[in-house]
């Protein structure tokens, strides 16, 4: 299982690892915060299992109680990953393409279906056991008729409680099955009433380490826009590292992936507590660093590149 922990729980590491004679240099200057940041090299191994490539079939799984609006910003979100119109830039679809560069080349999304769980009919508090029985119990779990892989994306609304969700993590990928029976899946939670500290940063203030002021949300929807973030990450991870086996530092419980490995860097001079200069539209104040289809704006964290050996930012 690979555990999103999101920004709060990585800044406060990063923060405890420093040596005591840097951490005023730290504080005192944000380009010096920044260069102590990148002084230790990032290196996602690569550890020769199967990754997700080619074309690649969401089956989405709403449990829980979603408003049109909510459902409308997370769908577009996720078109927008394998847009093929023109979209300005920066866009969602270029900041997706650095999965490219990981072994297999591209990787296409397109949403197969929906199921919609309105009765809470697992109750409102699951256990990790349950995402697989969703995930396994959906509309579909067979790959792509056109030959790809498939995986299983469980989003829950606010009002339900997840094991270990802003305890240990925001959102998660796992498998189960074995063989041609293996699903693939990838869970996230709305954070807007449990946990916005942690799982919805950077636009709600946290409550421990650094303090910044919080961002305005792009879509005016806290918990939905850090969903935003959340799936970003746990959708990259699910490609590159899906059976835990794939990219990856540290440990196989607990490994820094894709995005995760990048936690809190949103634009270039990010350090610890401060997301990075982003992009800020005029009318509405609201924080942006990608475009996507309808013009929706969104905020997506940086990725780790194999080829550069950084993590990359779209602005």
């Amino acid at each position: 299982m690979a555990p999103l922990t999101h920004s709060f729980f990585l800044l406060l590491i990063l923060l405890l690892s420093c040596k005591p004679n840097t951490s005023q240099a730290k504080f005192r200057s944000p380009n010096r915060k920044l260069a102590l940041v990148q002084e230790q090299p990032l290196v996602l191994k690569y550890h020769k299992g199967p990754l997700l490539n080619g074309n690649i079939t969401l089956h989405l799984i709403w449990y829980g109680t979603f408003t049109p609006k909510q459902r409308s910003i997370l769908l577009d979100f996720i078109q927008s990953l394998s847009a093929t119109r023109h979209t300005p830039s920066p866009s969602v679809s270029s900041w997706w393409k650095t999965t490219e560069r990981y072994r297999g080349g591209p990787r296409t999304l397109t949403v197969a279906d929906q199921t919609l769980h309105r009765s809470y009919s697992l109750g409102k508090s699951l256990k990790m056991n349950h995402l697989l029985k969703l995930a396994s119990k959906a509309k579909s779990h067979a790959p792509s008729a056109r030959g790809g892989h498939a995986i299983h994306v469980i989003l829950t609304s606010a009002d339900v409680a997840v094991e270990d969700f802003c305890m240990n993590q925001c959102g998660t990928h796992d498998s189960g099955g074995a063989g041609r029976k293996r699903v693939a899946y990838a869970w996230v939670g709305n954070p807007v009433t449990q946990c916005p500290g942690q799982c919805a940063w950077p636009f709600h203030k946290p409550i421990y380490g650094p303090q910044s002021p919080p961002l305005v949300s792009p879509n005016g929807d806290i918990g939905v826009d850090g969903m935003v973030i959340n799936l970003a990450t746990v959708l990259a991870g699910t490609v590159t590292n899906p059976f835990d086996n794939g990219y990856f530092q540290g440990p196989a419980t607990a490994p820094l992936e894709a995005v995760s490995a990048c936690t809190g860097i949103f634009g270039k001079g990010a350090y610890p507590g401060y997301p990075g200069n982003v992009l800020v539209d005029k009318a509405t104040g609201a924080s942006y660093n990608a475009v996507g289809v309808r013009g929706r704006k969104f905020l997506l964290p940086a990725m780790w590149d194999p080829v550069s050996s950084t993590c990359k930012s779209l602005v």
